[in-house]
């Protein structure tokens, strides 16, 4: 019976314990106990979910309800109850695992009864004492932000987690944390760390103290260090081997050695006073900063992995960037360097971004860099070019891009689609001599492939081999990524087109595709699947047999008065066959002396020279040059300023020409006294008559290199309006130089005279470049179109030539002599026959009819015979009739009925 009852007293007992009421004198932690609920983070269970303490709601907190708490979290930092001096009562909830304050202002924290915690956090608080001793279980202890300066980690055998930056601590004493992992005791008073045997530890951080020396012994694992602002004048990580990541800026360093640290990926070391730095062996270093310090060289190159570089304000004259595939971003402003060298990088990985202000380069090149994301650099006086022509991406706006305060400055290279960018900085700065273009090379920018052609001309129709002759000047049409450019080459009969990374379509176009057909029509060429550079051949094919020849006359030089002034004709064959024949002169020998011809002539009398061909290949060109030495003022008859010198020069075979009108070719050239010698000048004049609504007119554009220096590459740009000519008839027929022709953005035509070295001497600093175009076939009498060009010599601001302008209008009113006079015209009117005799000696060369708009109707040339001419396809009306012959022009109005 006695056994029975004293069961029933420990049960008593131990209900009466349980039910003990804690004594919580601090008013504010009583309140917040007896807050928490489901609905707030204040307590949770076990299993981590909120819970009620007060369980009983009798407005205390029993011993019993105290043991369900694992984790308590008080934060006070937004209430008014922040003034907590006493933690009694806190020490009965020994179930807890996690306890966190938050704006406290106890000066004291003793936890050494709660046995079980395992993560304590105490956050922005006033507390200067805090003992964790004995807790073996804790992993997680969180005090940063407080005013500690006395700790107690006595036997805190489990603990992985130390973080406690933002204190005022001059000791530390981790020695018996021999699990500790993460340590973070930044911002306080230390002035030695001594982490030695701590086998586990992986990262430390102890920023801003006065730490002078540390004790790694035994240490091996760390992979983290930052040590930044402890005044620090050495410091030795040699032995730390697994190291990843190190941080030591804002210290005294004078030296460092981290050669053996081969695992290292990220190094800080600026603003010390590093006079010598060896990263050459950290072949795992992907972001490396050693700005602010004295270093005078630094060898980055071959680091295969490094991304990010930040050296600025040192004292270095060069910087090897050799091999840094995967750099993205480089910082050297500051510094005495004058080059950078980009082009081993591997641009495929590259968005890059450069700070390089306040250097002494004189040129800066970034094009082998596929994306530049950002482009700083001001500041440097010795700076002339920059070249950021990658063809790739770029900023989208100026923001990311800065090269003010750059005064001498003066060429900037850019990708066509992006140079407005350049441009508007270059108007925000004032910048009176620097120009933009992308002529500092031929070729698009970034990575690029190759198009090889070559061109043939299948002589004896049984296919196209070696054996045959090359079709020279084809014209391709290159469609896909780069939009739709035409380019022409020279007569070598091969091209060479480059075009970045794509699908394109390659598409020969010929000037008379009557006369010919062209195999394979057009080739599909996909880069980079298929190599590069891709070979092309086309196979050029006679459809029928077609006679088509062309004469022209090109003013080489300007004509001066009692200077020599050279002249060149040019005569081609159009047609698909040989032809032979003869070329004829005529001048005004009256004011102009015959001096020399460059080819032999046939006959020279008086105003005429001809000169005889032979074996003309179909497509082939030709040509003579002429010089004459031309009157003086004073000479009789006197040749002035303003006169106007006719030529006119003819082409004739055995054959009848299909398209006779581009037979003969009179060229007016009004004499100057003083002349630009890079100028624009139409060679049909000023005045044209109507027949050529519709039909080719000529250019010539002419440059000169007036500098000091050879020219090494000249390109002429031509806008061409699209209103009043027909691009796609676009022919170059003559130039001094090799020269390629672009035709690109509908309108843009762009004559490259690459690799030209135009030479600077007066005798030989000449150069030219022809072509011929149709005009809108809807333009009208009185109607004018101007053309004018760019002309580009190497890196300098164009030369904007003057404006060639010419107006259709009718010469029928012009008269050289009076056609009655020599002619008699019958019937007037007539329906069916028109005839004309001579009734004076006259050298007839051809009639040509005109409607009363001007236009041609009908043109009869080598008319030397002709004494009739059937009008009856004409509809009724009036008409002019005009001779042209040995006396020069006269016209004769008369009536179809």
């Amino acid at each position: 019976m006695k056994k029975h009852y004293f069961l029933i007293l420990l049960v008593s007992l131990s209900n009466f314990l349980n039910s003990q009421v804690i004594n919580i004198p601090d008013a504010a932690i009583k309140k917040m106990l007896l807050s928490a609920n489901e609905y707030q983070s204040i307590a949770m269970n076990s299993s981590g979910q909120n819970i009620k303490i007060d369980t009983n709601n009798n407005g205390e907190i029993e011993v019993e309800e105290a043991l369900k708490v694992s984790m308590l979290r008080f934060d006070f930092s937004n209430t008014s109850l922040s003034n907590i001096l006493d933690f009694t009562g806190i020490n009965k909830f020994t179930s807890l695992h996690v306890l966190s304050f938050r704006k406290i202002w106890a000066s004291t924290v003793d936890l050494r009864e709660l046995l079980d915690l395992e993560e304590v956090s105490l956050y922005d608080s006033s507390i200067s004492s805090l003992d964790v001793s004995g807790l073996k279980k804790l992993i997680r202890l969180r005090c940063p932000l407080n005013g500690i300066s006395n700790i107690g980690l006595n036997s805190c055998d489990a603990l992985k987690e130390l973080t406690i930056y933002g204190n005022n601590l001059s000791t530390l004493d981790v020695s018996s944390c021999e699990k500790l992992e993460n340590l973070n005791c930044s911002s306080n008073l230390l002035t030695s760390l001594n982490v030695e045997g701590l086998a586990y530890l992986k990262e430390v951080s102890c920023n801003q103290n006065k730490i002078r020396s540390f004790n790694f012994g035994n240490t091996s694992n760390i992979e983290t260090l930052y040590c930044e602002e402890n005044g620090m004048t050495t410091l030795d990580v040699s032995m730390l081997s697994k190291i990843k990541y190190l941080y030591c800026s804002k210290n005294e360093l004078v030296s460092i050695n981290i050669k053996e640290l081969k695992n290292l990926q990220t190094f800080n070391c600026s603003v010390n006073k590093l006079i010598s730095l060896d990263v050459t062996s950290l072949t795992n270093l992907s972001y490396f900063y050693c700005g602010d310090n004295l270093l005078s060289t630094l060898f980055v190159n071959n680091l295969t992995n490094l991304g990010v570089i930040d050296c600025t304000q040192n004292k270095l004259t060069s910087l090897d960037l050799t091999n840094l595939v995967k750099l993205t971003r480089l910082e050297c402003s500051k510094n005495e360097i004058t080059s950078l060298d980009f082009k081993s990088m591997n641009s495929e990985y590259n968005d890059f971004v450069l700070f390089c202000a306040q250097n002494k380069f004189s040129t800066l090149d970034l094009s082998s860099l596929k994306r530049i994301s950002s482009l700083y650099c001001p500041y440097n006086p010795l700076l002339e070019t920059i070249n950021i022509k990658n063809g790739g991406k770029y900023p989208d706006n100026d923001t990311n891009l800065d090269f003010s305060n750059n005064p001498n400055l003066n060429y900037i290279c850019q990708d066509d689609n992006e140079i407005y960018l350049v441009q508007d900085q270059i108007q925000k700065y004032g910048y009176k001599n620097c120009t933009v273009n992308s002529y500092c090379s031929f070729v698009p920018g970034g990575k690029i492939y190759i198009i090889d052609t070559k061109n043939r001309f299948d002589t004896n129709n049984n296919g196209c081999d070696e054996l045959d002759i090359v079709f020279p000047n084809l014209k391709l049409k290159v469609s896909g990524e780069i939009g739709s450019d035409n380019y022409f080459y020279n007569n070598l009969g091969t091209s060479s087109i480059p075009v970045p990374e794509g699908n394109y379509t390659l598409t020969p176009i010929l000037e008379n595709p009557d006369y010919y057909t062209v195999s394979p029509e057009s080739v599909v060429i996909d880069f980079p699947s298929q190599v590069s550079p891709f070979k092309q051949s086309f196979c050029v094919i006679s459809k029928g047999s077609h006679t088509d020849l062309e004469i022209s006359i090109l003013p080489v030089t300007t004509s001066v008065p009692g200077f020599d002034s050279k002249f060149k004709i040019v005569f081609k064959n159009k047609g698909n066959f040989t032809q032979s024949g003869t070329v004829k002169f005529k001048f005004n020998d009256a004011v102009l002396d015959y001096i020399s011809t460059n080819i032999i002539f046939s006959t020279h009398v008086g105003n005429d020279i001809s000169w005889n061909f032979s074996n003309l290949l179909p497509f082939e060109s030709r040509e003579i040059d002429v010089t004459f030495r031309l009157n003086k003022p004073t000479d009789t008859p006197a040749l002035n300023s303003g006169d106007v010198l006719n030529f006119t020069a003819e082409i004739l075979s055995q054959s009848n020409d299909e398209t006779p009108n581009d037979n003969t070719f009179t060229l007016n050239q009004t004499v100057v006294g003083s002349y630009d010698p890079n100028d624009k000048i139409c060679l049909e004049g000023e005045v044209i008559t109507p027949s050529l609504i519709g039909e080719y007119v000529h250019y010539m554009i002419r440059f000169e290199n007036t500098g000091t220096y050879k020219a090494q590459n000249i390109v002429v740009k031509d806008m061409i309006d699209l209103s009043k000519f027909d691009i796609s008839t676009l022919v170059p027929t003559s130039s001094s130089h090799s020269f390629v022709t672009k035709i690109s953005e509908g309108n843009k035509v762009e004559f490259i005279f690459e690799g030209i070295n135009l030479p600077f001497d007066d005798a030989t600093n000449d150069g030219y470049i022809a072509f011929k175009i149709k005009t809108k076939p809807t333009l009208k009498v009185d109607d004018s179109f101007t053309n004018d060009a760019n002309i580009y010599f190497d890196y300098n601001f164009p030369i904007l030539t003057n404006k060639a302008t010419s107006t259709f209008k009718s010469t029928l009113t012009t008269q050289d002599f009076d056609f009655s006079n020599y002619f008699a015209l019958y019937p007037n009117p007539s329906s069916q026959i028109l005839n004309i005799s001579k009734t004076e000696n006259i050298d007839i060369q051809s009639f040509e009819i005109y409607d009363v708009l001007g236009q041609i109707v009908l043109a009869i040339p080598n008319a030397k015979i002709t004494s009739s001419i059937d009008i009856s396809r004409l509809r009724a009306g009036n008409y002019f009739i005009k001779v042209k012959s040995d006396k020069g022009s006269a016209s004769m109005k008369f009536i179809k009925n």
